[in-house]
């Protein structure tokens, strides 16, 4: 069993898709979140308390610097993967998911069905989607780039435009938006 983190370290970083929140273990990234300030440290209070009860948040912008510096190459375009340990809390099921996600290459896109089908669990549909909404890295853990089936940007824990934002960076063609009438 591994023993349960003293101190999370915290950070926030300005982004082209806003302020990001940042946070990890000894272990790694554990935990990032779309948006800076009061809201955002009171729902990384809640999730580290939730994760591990006595562990401790404190801001050092020094030690996230790395994945800072790894987020802004991607979001400029120069970096494809990351090589930052990641520190994945959840059920084992939720695990399982984020796990997949990882494998799916820059890009590219599932279905919530493939996602399901390729963690051998072909009726689990929703649950896959319900563990991508859970999902504490997004980016590292690109839950951005599961799709409906019917090819539609479907949910986003950041917003359908962030979504659409990170899809397009990749270069994933997006489907047309009906026109307006």
């Amino acid at each position: 069993m591994i023993p349960e983190p003293r101190v999370i370290a915290w950070s926030e970083m300005e982004s082209p898709i806003g302020p990001l929140t940042l946070a990890m273990t000894n272990q790694g990234i554990c935990y990032i979140d779309f948006g800076a300030g009061e809201r955002t440290q009171i729902e990384l209070k809640v999730w580290t308390h939730r994760r591990f009860r006595s562990a401790r948040l404190e801001r050092k912008d020094r030690e996230l610097e790395v994945a800072a510096e790894q987020l802004m190459e991607y979001f400029d375009g120069e970096r494809r993967r990351f090589d930052l340990p990641v520190d994945l809390h959840g059920t084992p099921f939720q695990v399982r998911v984020w796990r997949e996600l990882q494998s799916i290459p820059y890009g590219e896109v599932r279905s919530y069905k493939e996602l399901a089908r390729a963690i051998g669990a072909p009726k689990a549909v929703r649950a896959v989607g319900g563990a991508n909404n859970k999902n504490p890295v997004p980016i590292l853990v690109p839950c951005h780039r599961v799709i409906g089936s019917n090819g539609s940007l479907v949910g986003y824990g950041g917003g359908l435009s962030i979504k659409e934002y990170l899809l397009k960076l990749e270069g994933v063609p997006l489907p047309q938006k009906p026109l307006k009438r």
